[in-house]
């Protein structure tokens, strides 16, 4: 494959999968469709977890105090100072949580948003400030596909993942520490047995956010 059929396939369309960390099952918006905020905040709902009730998410009070644990670990951290093992801590967290996938396109070789997908950055920042959303520590996480470099996909990863937070903080007042960044380059691919396909070069966000209802 020669230098430039590589560096074409850094071009970048970025999937956004919103996962909050609560049992459910996910959403998708597939193709050039931008998600409105009503589809957002209905897929990233959390479906509260329950005490002493038969039916249900039942509490876990040690995995809960773990997760609340982590998650103040992790606030207000750069996204290069997570070690490897916080960020597969991270990734272990969002595998089988509620999601909605959204497409992102960033300019060729670049961490800039492109004007087309801004319908859908600004759907999400509107549902993140949502107030029943609002407050939560959201992780912000970039991967790319297979083509390339891992330093590079690592590099390129990261500064889309700081990207959308920038964007959330500036543009919605969403607070920095409640945005916590991680690159995974390409280790985590959504689809190995097609490396090099768009879905790939996504953005996963986390809700960190457990609601519980007391016992009856």
């Amino acid at each position: 494959m020669s230098k430039m059929s590589r560096k074409g396939n850094f071009a970048a369309i970025l999937s956004v999968a919103i996962l909050a960390l609560c049992v459910g099952a996910g959403a998708a918006v597939a193709g050039d469709n931008s998600a409105t905020t009503d589809q957002i905040l209905k897929a990233l709902a959390p479906k509260p977890l329950t005490r002493g009730l038969s039916v249900g998410p039942q509490v876990d009070p040690a995995k809960v105090a773990a997760e609340s644990a982590f998650v103040k670990k992790i606030r207000n951290r750069a996204t290069r100072s997570l070690s490897s093992g916080e960020r597969e801590e991270i990734a272990t967290m969002a595998q089988d949580k509620p999601n909605i996938d959204l497409e992102i396109n960033f300019d060729y070789n670049s961490a800039d948003i492109s004007p087309r997908s801004m319908p859908s950055v600004q759907a999400l920042g509107r549902a993140l400030t949502n107030p029943d959303l609002k407050g939560s520590t959201f992780v912000v996480a970039g991967y790319t596909d297979a083509a390339g470099g891992k330093a590079y996909n690592q590099d390129l990863s990261e500064r889309r993942a700081d990207s959308i937070k920038r964007y959330l903080v500036d543009k919605f007042g969403i607070a920095s520490g409640d945005l916590v960044t991680v690159g995974y380059g390409k280790t985590r691919l959504k689809n190995p047995d097609q490396p090099m396909a768009e879905v790939n070069r996504r953005v996963q966000v986390v809700n960190m956010e457990n609601k519980q209802t007391p016992s009856q």
